[in-house]
Formats: C-alpha cells, structure tokens, sequence
C-alpha cells in the first residue's frame, strides 16, 4: 500500500504560511518612501522627515497600493 502523502498531488495547497514568500509589510514599504515634505496620500505640507499626517493617510495609501498592483 502506498502512503497517503505521496498518493495526494503536490500543488501547494498544503504549505504552511510561513513557507509561502513573504511580501514586503506595508509599514516597510511606507519607511522606504522619501520624505518629501508634504503628506504622501493628502499633500498636506509637512517637515522634511515625516511621511504622512496622520495613522489614516498612511493606511488609506497602503490599502490604494493594495488595490493598484
């Protein structure tokens, strides 16, 4: 008798999470973007080392980034 692992097709189905690539986090992503002195998502004027205004903007760019791929 055969052993149900080899009898049952490898198509990845079975892969524990840890094992699928990674994708970049969405807060590396947003530390990677240039200051650039003003809000990334809002353009609201900021200071050369912050990205965006506020938690919100910073989630509303990621999930854009999301739905843009």
């Amino acid at each position: 008798m055969e052993p149900t692992q080899e009898s049952v097709p490898d198509d990845g189905a079975g892969m524990a999470p840890s094992a699928m690539p990674a994708a970049a986090s969405p807060a590396r992503t947003r530390q990677m973007l240039p200051p650039k002195g003003s809000c990334w998502y809002c353009e609201k004027p900021l200071d050369n080392v912050k990205r965006f205004c506020d938690k919100e903007c910073a989630d509303a760019f990621d999930e854009e980034k999301e739905f843009t791929r």
